[in-house]
């Protein structure tokens, strides 16, 4: 570099937008910065957001230079473990790697589909018939959580429980307010997982299954115990958030848009309600990602040791890729989105979410409701910054 090299700036500042705002109403915020400011350091997070699709891939796609060992996060100190969700390379692939057997095609087909068809069908049973019920609680929450338990190999851990744990967990993950009392709870609920993990692993060693519990603990090399347990609670932070929000915001989607759902049950067009809802409101909203050399991104200067978070629901309402990408809109052309991002931290349990919800769940509660309605569209809040749903679906089942 020569003295009249000329120097990109910084990205701008800002000081404005609020947490609460991206909690709230994060899609006007984000549109306004596509538009303004799609690089644009923002003083409340204490990262630079990234809003634009092309952004967002590069980054994630480029682990070297952004890496995934975030150490301003509170995740390490919530799970107790340096997770593979903070690591890169050789190393989170060992670890990726050491559960994958479990996530295979054929297990999915051949072991977890039989097993969740049935707990669906147990489920949606369950719910009566003419009443307006939130399923929330009722339905997405237990059905997600059942369904994981079989999956990781702990069936003997309750609904309630692993609800509870992966909420806390995801809390923890997100506390950059470091508040002690949330690091508390956190350290009871990984007590308790630790104890169910172990006896778990003495059962699945003497009969193992296709869990993946299972298939680590009886790894030829296994990985350290720390890191198996930090695996599955991983799975426990992610595997109940993502398909049962997904599952609401699709029944959302559908029934403010009664000429679509009429279309899907008629057509059997499961995969497109699930592909457009998964876009539509992204379970999964941000990452973030250590920046390891000086770079530039759309002309700014973006040095060492800056995080910068890529948010992925706004690359998911990119005008530069979708024609009215705030509309659900089963019958949009089909194109790429980054739901479940993209590059080596792809998300492992995919195919497994839509299994659970374009070939189980979604057909069967709408062959036992198929007149189901939303009595009050307007009080369906959906929450999160980090992680999005709504925070309940009262729907009257007929």
């Amino acid at each position: 570099m020569t003295l009249d090299t000329p120097v990109a700036p910084e990205a701008p500042l800002d000081d404005q937008i609020t947490i609460q705002q991206l909690t709230l109403d994060p899609y006007t915020v984000y549109k306004r910065l596509r538009a303004e400011a799609p690089v644009l350091r923002v003083k409340a997070v204490g990262r630079t957001l990234l809003t634009k699709a092309s952004d967002t891939k590069y980054v994630k796609d480029n682990p070297a230079l952004f890496s995934s060992n975030d150490p301003n996060t509170p995740m390490q100190r919530a799970f107790r473990a340096h997770t593979l969700m903070r690591k890169d390379g050789a190393e989170h692939a060992a670890e990726r790697g050491a559960m994958a057997p479990a996530f295979t095609a054929r297990n999915i087909k051949q072991c977890w589909e039989p097993i969740y068809t049935q707990i669906a069908e147990d489920y949606v049973s369950r719910l009566p018939r003419g009443e307006t019920v939130d399923l929330f609680p009722a339905l997405a929450g237990p059905f997600a959580a059942r369904c994981l338990t079989h999956l990781l190999g702990i069936p003997e851990a309750s609904d309630d429980d692993m609800q509870r744990w992966s909420q806390i967990l995801i809390d923890g993950a997100g506390n950059f307010g470091w508040a002690d009392a949330l690091f508390a709870q956190c350290d009871a609920a990984n007590d308790e997982m630790d104890t169910l993990f172990a006896a778990a692993s003495e059962r699945l060693r003497a009969d193992p299954d296709q869990s993946a519990l299972s298939v680590m603990v009886n790894a030829e090399d296994p990985i350290p115990t720390s890191q198996i347990y930090s695996n599955i609670k991983i799975a426990i932070g992610g595997g109940i958030n993502e398909p049962r929000d997904a599952l609401l915001t699709i029944l959302y989607g559908l029934m403010i848009n009664p000429d679509q759902f009429a279309a899907v049950k008629r057509d059997a067009l499961w995969a497109d309600a699930f592909e457009e809802g998964v876009r539509w409101v992204a379970p999964i909203q941000v990452s973030s990602r250590l920046v390891t050399e000086d770079t530039e991104i759309r002309g700014f200067h973006i040095p060492k040791g800056d995080t910068v978070m890529t948010i992925q629901a706004s690359a998911n309402h990119d005008e530069d890729i979708y024609e009215d990408g705030h509309l659900y809109n089963v019958f949009r052309p089909k194109l790429p989105h980054q739901a479940f991002g993209n590059g080596p931290h792809f998300c492992q349990g995919t195919h497994v979410a839509r299994r659970m919800l374009a070939n189980i769940m979604l057909p069967l509660l709408c062959d036992r409701f198929p007149n189901m309605t939303l009595p009050d569209p307007a009080a369906v809040q959906f929450y999160g910054f980090g992680f999005r749903g709504p925070r309940s679906l009262p729907v009257t089942l007929n």
